[in-house]
């Protein structure tokens, strides 16, 4: 994979006031690391999610950091705002080209099974990522996993039969399956699981109504027993 290079500036702007930065495209990141001291940056919102989304978060990137050098970094996934979507922040991982690390490698499933285009099966995917060991210039952004070979519902896929890039261990048991097709489901099946979730989603309603009930209950015996502790005013 060639090259992904990223860059960062330096930052004096901490706290509540990072939201200022955001406002002006950018997303405040800190870069920490064994025997490192943490950095606080900030990156192009744009350019970021452009690597993020080429490079991954198991690709080694090259942070240049205006005043600081390069740094061989891992990212990791930025948190955003639960309603408005916006990043909030990042932490990129400064590793040692030397020792080896932990970390997950994505699995992407490509081609076409059989056992799901003509036996109208379901593809039952177990693991969408694998736990490594490895230097870090071993990394790979993605492992495939091709899914021709899935013919018939008696066939899977399993981790020792992945095409695994030299130089990276894998923790789990080789014989783990990855991935499968099962037969579909007949009418009955189906029907008995709408069933099922239509109860499933009634208990839940049921449950939420008892709930705000009991706080209002609680609420109000809340507010009640202040009333009752509050002396009478006397006319003078």
């Amino acid at each position: 994979m060639e090259k992904v290079i990223l860059k960062a500036e330096k930052r004096e702007v901490l706290g509540k006031k990072v939201q200022s930065l955001r406002n002006n495209g950018l997303v405040p990141v800190v870069l920490y690391g064994k025997d490192f001291d943490n950095l606080s940056l900030s990156v192009a919102k744009n350019e970021f999610e452009k690597i993020l989304e080429k490079a991954g978060t198991s690709t080694i990137v090259d942070l240049e950091v205006d005043g600081e050098g390069n740094h061989k970094i891992l990212l990791h996934e930025p948190q955003y705002d639960a309603v408005t979507g916006q990043i909030l922040h990042a932490d990129f991982y400064k590793v040692n080209m030397k020792e080896k690390i932990h970390t997950e490698i994505p699995l992407e499933f490509v081609g076409v099974s059989a056992a799901v285009a003509d036996l109208e099966g379901n593809l039952i995917i177990n693991k969408d990522a694998l736990e490594v060991e490895c230097l870090p210039d071993a990394l790979v952004n993605r492992i495939e996993v091709d899914i021709t070979a899935l013919k018939t519902f008696e066939d899977s896929i399993k981790i020792s039969d992945l095409n695994i890039p030299e130089g990276i261990e894998i923790s789990a048991d080789p014989e783990e399956v990855v991935v499968l097709v099962t037969a579909p489901r007949s009418e009955e099946e189906l029907e008995a699981m709408e069933g099922e979730a239509a109860a499933d989603a009634e208990k839940a309603q049921i449950e939420n109504i008892e709930a705000a009930s009991a706080a209002e209950k609680a609420e109000k015996e809340t507010e009640e027993g202040a009333d009752e502790s509050t002396p009478t005013e006397k006319n003078e």
